[in-house]
């Protein structure tokens, strides 16, 4: 799944498939300025930050359990989004400090370090890469991705996939060339 923000005429987080079928909102009541997200890939969780609200909240991948975070002049300003273990990690773009806001008790948050210009924050740790199960896009043996013969997009399971063309080019009637 991909999941995205948008605060245009509505303001929303929603989720598709990779292919950009079945897209679906998952908040969209209570919502202003949603900006950075951040998944918690093991329990199903979507993190966001809501910038004009001055919050961060959560939801499961269906839209349930909403809760808030942690709210108030204390993580105004709040840039980039990530999660690890017990804490999520963000920038706060008017001091340019990173910030560990315990996700289960919103009273522990530090601010651990100050960067210059700093506008994201991602976690890498061999613990937040997920096994990969062989998938629909995999190369075939002629060395194209799913047998498509320009983009491979995943589509409603990794069983599944969606064959694209790049620009300029279009897909050919067997679904896989493009022209």
């Amino acid at each position: 799944k991909l999941f995205f923000t948008d605060y245009g005429n509505a303001a929303k987080v929603e989720r598709c498939d990779m292919d950009g079928m079945n897209r679906t909102w998952i908040v969209d009541s209570k919502i202003e300025q949603p900006t950075a997200l951040a998944l918690d890939l093991i329990n199903k969780y979507v993190y966001w930050v809501d910038i004009y609200l001055d919050s961060v909240e959560v939801v499961d991948y269906q839209g349930r359990k909403r809760h808030m975070i942690i709210k108030g002049r204390q993580i105004r300003h709040l840039c980039g989004l990530a999660v690890f273990e017990n804490y999520l990690y963000t920038v706060n773009s008017d001091n340019l400090s990173i910030l560990r806001i315990n996700r289960y008790n919103s009273t522990d948050v530090q601010a651990l370090a100050r960067l210059d210009n700093a506008k994201e924050i991602r976690v890498y740790q061999k613990r937040t890469q997920t096994a990969v199960r062989s998938h629909a896009c995999e190369v075939d043996p002629s060395g194209m991705p799913g047998g498509c013969s320009h983009i491979c997009l995943l589509s409603s399971s990794y069983k599944a996939r969606t064959c694209r063309c790049r620009t300029g080019f279009i897909l050919g009637s067997d679904g896989r060339s493009c022209k």
